[in-house]
């Protein structure tokens, strides 16, 4: 007979798994709820065709891709982005701004499995719709610091660590690069930390040799870790007379001044909030996503055990690109494996057990018809109630009680049924008191409101 396995880097979720799972998702609405943002869902196959318009065709090889029953060419979702921006731009006009919109939904990418990283995975997403100033990223960068705070995380575990592909741009256009050599730029800037200098091997067999003085200032760039060093940097690129002589990089030098001012009320703003302990400037973050136009960030283990734990930015011009109104846009995503992985390793993730507040220890068939009615009525009233499906001997039966982690027992004995009444014990002090049968959903209501 055949053995059949779960696929490759997707996951079952036996019932404690879920709970855990289910112990995420619940704080991350929770959290989403006191932000304000309002929760929607979108359908997991979308046509091929929208994934291609955001990143281009290459996209298909990391995607679930095929040709459904009626011809269409459709992919599973890899991402939350192109959807949700299909779906404001579809009524924009309609929608009270700024637009606060999350999601908790599954993705699937095929790439290869590895730790942190599978190709069936959930993420939480928020994204916040029809605000053009960094008003949108402090509320999203303080949002996404209490997706992880509120599991007991703190900045000892954590940080967010601040870029903007902007300031990357008027940098290097200011140092003379043109477009095209300033995203390619900005591909090894992204692969720099994990391939070394091989991540400039693609620019330079592209644009050739690599100016030694360019990638000494592109380094010296990425040590900038702090308002006051970006300041001393713009003092430099004003007073640098290479930059000075022509009038298009002096030009990129005042939008660089600009874009320092507006990191500045950023980074202000989250300090107000309490948070500048977990957000840290680092501009080694440009997100190789190609579709970000300003302002991007990313959550990290401290510790350096974990992949990024979430990632995010601005992408203002993509509702425009895939057919919507020209609306601006800032985004983050944050994964339950990371998050999961990191609370386990912090020792966050509590127990899971799905205890019965009740459990009715029956004695023999009458007794049972007896408590059925009872039973029912406490599950209507919302209290979990357990009791065996077959006769077992009462001695078992309050092993069974104990072991559930039910606070009441209820006894459903026959000297019990013969006065009409019901034993209820307390399983925490063993004391029992006995009561008539009516008033048991009565007294198992006060119990726990007074507990």
């Amino acid at each position: 007979m055949a053995s059949f396995q779960t696929l490759p880097g997707f996951r079952e979720f036996y019932p404690e798994d879920l709970a855990r799972r289910n112990h995420i998702f619940r704080l991350w609405r929770q959290t989403a709820g006191t932000f304000g943002f309002a929760e929607y869902d979108a359908p997991v196959l979308e046509p091929l065709e929208l994934y291609k318009a955001k990143s281009g065709d290459e996209i298909e090889a990391q995607l679930f891709s095929f040709t459904d029953k009626g011809g269409r060419d459709v992919a599973l979702r890899p991402e939350m982005t192109p959807t949700v921006c299909r779906l404001v731009g579809a009524k924009a006009n309609a929608l009270k701004r700024p637009i606060k919109w999350f999601s908790i939904g599954e993705f699937y990418r095929y790439e290869r499995a590895q730790k942190g990283r599978l190709r069936a995975f959930y993420q939480f997403n928020a994204d916040i719709f029809g605000e053009p100033g960094v008003e949108a990223e402090i509320e999203l960068i303080s949002m996404l610091v209490q997706c992880l705070a509120v599991f007991g995380l703190t900045k000892d575990d954590f940080c967010v660590r601040l870029s903007d592909r902007n300031l990357w741009f008027f940098f290097l256009e200011a140092l003379g690069l043109d477009e095209p050599r300033v995203r390619a730029m900005l591909t090894a800037v992204d692969k720099l930390e994990k391939a070394g200098d091989d991540a400039f091997a693609p620019y330079t067999a592209e644009f050739g040799v690599l100016d030694p003085s360019l990638k000494a200032r592109i380094k010296g760039f990425l040590e900038i870790k702090s308002l006051a060093s970006l300041d001393q940097l713009l003092t430099a690129l004003n007073n640098d007379p290479e930059i000075n002589k022509v009038a298009g990089p002096a030009d990129a030098v005042r939008r660089f001044d600009e874009r320092v001012v507006e990191m500045r009320r950023l980074v202000d703003g989250l300090t107000a909030m309490g948070l500048g302990d977990f957000v840290a400037i680092d501009l080694s973050v440009v997100r190789g996503l190609a579709y970000y136009t300003g302002f991007v960030f990313e959550a990290f283990d401290k510790k350096g055990e974990l992949r990024a734990l979430a990632g995010g930015g601005r992408y203002n011009d993509l509702v425009k690109k895939l057919g919507g109104p020209d609306l601006p846009a800032v985004g983050f995503a944050i994964g339950d494996v990371t998050t999961g992985l990191l609370l386990e390793q912090r020792g966050l993730m509590p127990t899971m057990i799905s205890a019965p507040d009740v459990y009715c220890v029956i004695g023999g068939e009458a007794e049972r018809l007896a408590a059925f009615g009872d039973i029912h009525a406490l599950r209507a009233a919302g209290f979990r109630v357990d009791y065996p499906m077959k006769e077992v001997a009462f001695g078992k039966q309050f092993k069974a009680a104990a072991e559930s982690g039910a606070k009441l027992a209820l006894i459903y004995g026959g000297d019990e049924l013969a006065k009409g009444v019901v034993k209820i014990r307390d399983l925490t002090d063993r004391s029992e008191r006995e009561v008539p049968r009516a008033q048991v959903a009565a007294q198992v209501r006060d119990f726990f409101s007074a507990s």
